[in-house]
């Protein structure tokens, strides 16, 4: 199998995988939808086949001297019926279609925001934000095709076709319905087929160049100031309108491929009619059949054509369709661990025993052999020079990393033992790096407790000394931007920690907490934090003299050796 059957394939593969996430999301509505979408397709055909045979046969009555008695009412209602009946079906069709599709999507957002939040901490550190976002959405308005452009009108269509070809073959002949069925099914299949081919490359490459345009729009927004402080804003422009014409160009090529694959259908349809139409007249000469019912064909045959024109469509986005299934189904089929029920610990002290830990590929390891301990209401600081592992040894504590070797128990438990929601209840990491989103100063502490009351806002702002700050910005209903906009660097650090101690953990993990703070505000800031959980567990990665001198011991990592509690290095900075 080449490389790109393989990968046409395992798009083909992904496709039907998303098609049954949303049909058993949505099963009842498509199941309508698709039943409605058959009555339309077959009302259609019915309608132009019966207004053929009632014009011709009315001629025919009128020159046969018949028009008299000739009865024209029946077949007239039958006409206005089929006409407005395939206008109601249609509206249900869209209607129940387009609104289970869209509900469908929202739930595999849902899911594929979930399996994000839950992915391994190493690939979330390396995601941009606003670009996984980006991504995830696109990749799910992508797939609104699959249900609406592909696998519903291509099932309709072929019922349909199977439908007409059994009713022809009643009606007039074997041989007409032969004829019809194998030019739509078979020369359609080619065309189609081909036009998917042709389109597969360029569908890609145009999602890919879309994505990377609003990617780049982003960044060219948010960087806006610094690009122009080193008067590069306009070339990042020149860039971002380059990568836009570049979708543009694809979006070009595959507007060809949907012209050419509609030329060469109506080029099939016109050739299925004119065959209907000889074919018909044969047996209408040869007394087979009345020249009523040959029209029957001609016009039914045109009437098919609407089961195979809207796959114009579908084939030039097959592509786009593919790729975005495939990522979208390989972030769904990742499988997160299931936490263990029924377990929790007494106390929140820490006991860690050789703990070692390397990345993958590496070949010494980050962390070799670990061992510390801290009590609960005891202060430990971890210091050490940059990649000594002090900030992996918080992931790892809480549980965001997974340890090459060793142990590590809280409380009466081992950490891997621990359920998954009461282990956050006991355990806060405050990584160096936090996030702020858009909201109120309280929207962005209750992001720690949803329930907590203004006064215990007002008393962990306290404690982390910005009860001022506060204030004078307008109170808890202060707006703030994206990523703290509003905030200095250190009070955007001094919120993030009192979100932190709202939780009031019994083990406090902290990687330089104080980092953009004055000497003075950060021993401030952490006698507030030791004051506000005093019995709690904390263990802080530090490099400032106040965390270290604040801490009631401090260990030492050297070249990803810890010396442990059975004798560490105690420093001795000035208090």
């Amino acid at each position: 199998m080449t490389a790109s059957n393989h990968n046409r394939h395992r798009g083909g593969a992904a496709l039907w995988q998303v098609f049954r996430l949303i049909l058993r999301d949505q099963s009842t509505a498509l199941i309508r939808g698709a039943a409605l979408s058959l009555v339309v397709l077959i009302a259609g055909i019915a309608l132009l086949g019966l207004s053929g045979w009632f014009i011709t046969a009315a001629a025919a009555a009128g020159l046969a001297g018949m028009g008299a008695v000739f009865d024209v009412f029946r077949p007239s209602a039958m006409v206005r019926f089929l006409a407005l009946g395939r206008t109601a079906a249609r509206y249900g069709e869209r209607l129940l279609t387009h609104d289970a599709t869209l509900k469908a999507l929202t739930t595999i957002r849902v899911r594929l925001l979930a399996t994000t939040v839950t992915a391994p901490h190493d690939l979330l550190v390396r995601l941009r934000g606003p670009q996984a976002l980006n991504r995830l959405m696109a990749d799910v308005d992508a797939l609104d095709g699959v249900p609406l452009r592909l696998i519903l009108p291509l099932a309709a269509g072929i019922a349909a076709q199977l439908m007409t070809f059994a009713a022809l073959w009643w009606l007039l002949d074997l041989s007409v319905a032969l004829w019809i069925a194998a030019g739509f099914l078979g020369a359609a299949t080619i065309v189609l087929a081909r036009a998917a081919r042709a389109a597969a490359r360029s569908s890609g490459e145009e999602e890919a160049a879309a994505q990377a345009f609003r990617s780049q729009l982003i960044d060219l927004i948010r960087a806006r100031d610094d690009l122009a402080a080193y008067g590069q804003l306009t070339r990042q422009g020149e860039t971002v309108l380059a990568t836009d014409a570049e979708r543009q160009r694809r979006r070009a090529d595959l507007d060809r491929i949907e012209r050419r694959a509609g030329f060469a259908l109506s080029l099939t349809g016109t050739v299925v009619a004119a065959g209907a139409l000889a074919i018909g007249m044969m047996l209408a000469r040869n007394g087979m059949i009345t020249p009523a019912l040959a029209a029957i064909g001609f016009f039914a045959s045109l009437a098919l054509m609407e089961t195979i024109a809207p796959l114009r469509r579908a084939m030039a986005d097959l592509g786009r369709m593919g790729v975005a299934a495939q990522r979208v189904a390989a972030s769904l089929n990742a499988v997160a661990l299931a936490p263990k029920d029924g377990l929790s610990g007494q106390t929140a002290e820490l006991q860690i025993r050789d703990l070692s830990f390397r990345r993958d590929g590496a070949l010494l390891p980050i962390l070799d052999k670990v061992s510390l301990a801290i009590s609960a209401g005891e202060s430990v600081a971890i210091t050490g020079p940059s990649g000594s592992g002090k900030s992996t040894l918080l992931l790892l504590t809480a549980r965001l990393l997974a340890p090459e070797a060793g142990q590590i128990t809280i409380g009466s438990l081992p950490l891997a033992d621990w359920d998954e929601s009461r282990l956050r209840a006991v355990v806060t990491l405050v990584p160096q790096r936090s996030a702020l989103m858009a909201g109120t100063v309280g929207d962005a502490l209750r992001l720690g407790c949803p329930d907590a009351s203004d006064a215990a806002l007002w008393e962990v702002l306290e404690a982390v000394s910005l009860t001022l700050v506060i204030r004078s910005k307008g109170g808890l209903e202060c707006r703030l931007g994206p990523q703290g906009a509003g905030l200095s660097g250190g009070e955007a650090r001094r919120l993030v920690l009192a979100r932190s101690l709202l939780r009031r953990p019994g083990l406090l993990l902290m990687d330089e907490p104080t980092e953009g703070l004055d000497e003075k505000t950060a021993l401030a800031v952490l006698a507030g934090i030791r004051a506000y959980l005093p019995a709690a567990s904390i263990l802080t990665a530090s490099h400032r003299p106040a965390e270290i001198g604040w801490a009631d011991r401090v260990i030492q990592l050297d070249q990803c050796r810890a010396i442990g509690p059975a004798g560490p290095k105690k420093l001795q900075p000035s208090k």
